[in-house]
């Protein structure tokens, strides 16, 4: 979930207010949005024509399954937003339909148009805007930090993260036991858990499983169950689960 908020610009009209509908990351580091041409971030963006607008964007991360303290972090990505314009917009609009394969419904084709077609009050229903990245920061799970332009740039997606979701609710629906039975693999803190208590996975990368163990008193805490050595891909992922799950039950 991200929002966009512009210093010095009220977002208050009708239109979805300035939530980009989907987001990217270019190879050089700038993030493109595609927003309502009707909303605040569109118009602000337009009107400011080559002076540098500067905005922040915020991302909360929420966890995909149902458990207490549901957020999982936020990530602040400030900068100066401008409108994609001309020969530029195909390039960007590619990109997020390359990555966003439902952007046909959310208005990429017609953000191809040289000059897209005008939406309601004559604006065009939608705007490909980009962000220029001058820093940011992270607060999550793992801790809280600050980054630079050129680590944004330079970082990768995890290979899980567009399987995460569905991976998570999976172990959650259909191998509870077994997430509830890594409690054995936490030494001393494994005395906690009980018959009674709630084990929920609630965050899933390369490294390794999250899960947070709630107890009959609700009271809650996170344990980090690392794999042997990172995974690339979902068959690596099943073999290095079955390896935590084995070592839970041995």
């Amino acid at each position: 979930m991200a929002s966009l908020d512009i210093p010095g610009v009220e977002d208050s009209d009708e239109t979805g207010l300035s939530a980009p509908v989907c987001r990217t990351v270019t190879p050089e580091g700038d993030v493109l949005l595609l927003v309502p041409g009707g909303s605040a971030a569109a118009r602000a963006a337009a009107h400011a024509q080559d002076d540098d607008l500067p905005a922040v964007m915020e991302i909360t991360d929420v966890a995909p399954v149902s458990v207490p303290h549901r957020i999982r972090g936020r990530a602040w990505v400030a900068g100066w937003l401008t409108p994609v314009r001309n020969e530029q917009r195909a390039r960007a609009a590619m990109l997020l339909a390359e990555r966003h394969p439902v952007g046909e419904l959310l208005g990429i084709d017609e953000a191809l148009a040289p000059d897209p077609a005008p939406g309601l009050y004559g604006r065009p229903a939608w705007m490909l805007l980009r962000l220029e990245v001058g820093e940011g920061a992270v607060d999550d799970l793992w801790g809280a930090e600050s980054f630079e332009p050129e680590e944004f740039a330079a970082a990768a997606p995890d290979p899980l993260v567009a399987h995460e979701a569905e991976l998570l609710q999976h172990l959650h629906a259909a191998h509870a036991e077994q997430v509830r039975g890594l409690c054995a693999l936490l030494g001393e803190r494994g005395e906690v858990c009980g018959l009674r208590d709630r084990a929920v996975p609630v965050g899933l990368d390369r490294f390794g499983l999250r899960v947070r163990f709630t107890d009959g008193d609700r009271r809650t805490f996170d344990a980090r169950f690392d794999f042997p050595e990172p995974v690339r891909d979902i068959v690596e992922l099943r073999r290095a689960m079955h390896v935590l799950f084995e070592a839970a039950a041995s």
